[in-house]
């Protein structure tokens, strides 16, 4: 049985997850194909689901005007706190607001992206039109998911049959299913890539188990290290080969509005 997730669903979701020292960033390639595709300062950027807002955050350092839409109170709750210990009230806007009837005009941005959000609903397709009419001609649209092909997904719907995901349900992508998804909302697809779970998903697990027997585990076991270092390079160095695309948890697209 289908269930989308609804707002109360996040709103308990970010609850429990409101210490940003437990909770891990979303993929490091979202804001890694960002910066590699875009000029910073200056973009107008809006982030759809944001949950924690690192990245925005980040974004917002760098000299772009962004704002955050979400309509999970904890999750804006969050990125309020942050943008504030940050000082970032001048170029990060917090809207509470639905992402398939945005309250923003056409044409408004150069840059939309979400990671982690189009899974969640039956027909995505809505959501990524919606990102379409609000962009700019010339603007463009990221949207990150999870690849289908991984024990991630075996995992995902044992849990789902159970009613155990903490979502409810959620579905997944093949690279080919998302270009597709992004040409149908009316997209040209520019770039492509994805990411492995970095740390893999199998340490995730024991670092969760750990969290409910008082154990805290570090979020990175081998941060800063020789072997880290080198892993990371190889596989950036491969992430946004086509072979790779069906190995790894997230996967990514840009898309351009004519």
């Amino acid at each position: 049985m289908i269930k989308e997730p609804d707002q109360s669903v996040w709103n308990r979701f970010w609850e429990q997850k409101n210490d940003m020292k437990k909770v891990y960033p979303s993929s490091p390639s979202v804001l890694q194909a960002i910066k590699k595709n875009f000029k910073l300062d200056g973009l107008k950027v809006l982030e759809v689901g944001a949950g924690t807002g690192r990245d925005s955050a980040e974004l917002a350092r760098l000299g772009a005007e962004v704002y955050v839409l979400d309509f999970a109170d904890n999750s804006l709750k969050i990125v309020d706190g942050l943008r504030c210990r940050e000082n970032l009230t001048e170029n990060l806007h917090l809207i509470r607001g639905d992402a398939f009837k945005s309250p923003f005009p056409d044409n408004t941005f150069d840059l939309v992206f979400h990671q982690g959000l189009a899974e969640h609903f039956k027909d995505s397709l809505p959501l990524i039109k919606e990102n379409f009419r609000i962009l700019k001609h010339g603007g463009c649209c990221l949207c990150d998911v999870p690849q289908t092909v991984h024990p991630y997904t075996v995992i995902k719907h044992i849990l789902i049959a159970f009613d155990k995901w903490f979502a409810g349900w959620e579905k997944q992508f093949t690279m080919p299913q998302l270009k597709s998804l992004m040409t149908e909302a009316g997209f040209e697809n520019i770039y492509a890539y994805g990411d492995w779970m970095r740390p893999n998903l199998f340490y995730r697990i024991l670092r969760e188990i750990a969290f409910k027997v008082g154990v805290e585990l570090p979020m990175y076991p081998f941060q800063g290290s020789e072997y880290q270092k080198l892993k990371d390079s190889l596989l950036d160095a491969i992430q946004s080969k086509s072979w790779a695309h069906w190995t790894q948890l997230c996967i990514g697209v840009i898309g351009r509005k004519p």
